[in-house]
């Protein structure tokens, strides 16, 4: 394949879901896909609880901020994820979308992220898997 692909991942406050799924994304492609993610109402700063999951697997999201959804972005990417944004999401023909329902961890503890965390690892692996052949 001689385009990168490249994914969207959006919620409403860019601040958990959205930032795990990318960060995962980031990670387990090494380098092969581009990342974005943004939301539709971006928070102050990320999740402390989503940090400290994403620590703990081993991925720093202490520098990564909030950012606001643009069509834009929606625009550069192949695939566009929604986590609980609803129709605040632009939709252009040609993409392809996925609705992952989630659990959203805003104001819960590391405890009730970890699940929700490993959750969208499993989802970051299949969407890898359809994104890029495996090598022979």
């Amino acid at each position: 394949m001689s385009h990168k692909p490249s994914v969207l991942f959006v919620c409403v406050h860019n601040a958990g879901r959205s930032q795990m799924a990318a960060a995962f994304l980031t990670t387990l492609s090494q380098g092969a896909i581009e990342v974005r993610s943004a939301g539709s109402q971006p928070a102050d700063k990320v999740n402390p609880a989503a940090v400290e999951a994403m620590a703990e697997v081993g991925i720093d999201m202490s520098a990564e901020i909030p950012k606001i959804l643009t069509t834009e972005a929606v625009q550069d990417s192949d695939v566009v994820i929604t986590m609980g944004c609803g129709d605040e999401c632009p939709y252009f023909p040609g993409k392809r979308y996925e609705d992952w329902v989630l659990e959203d961890p805003a104001g819960k503890g590391v405890d009730s992220v970890r699940p929700i965390r490993d959750q969208i690892k499993t989802r970051v692996e299949a969407l890898i898997a359809s994104l890029i052949p495996a090598s022979a």
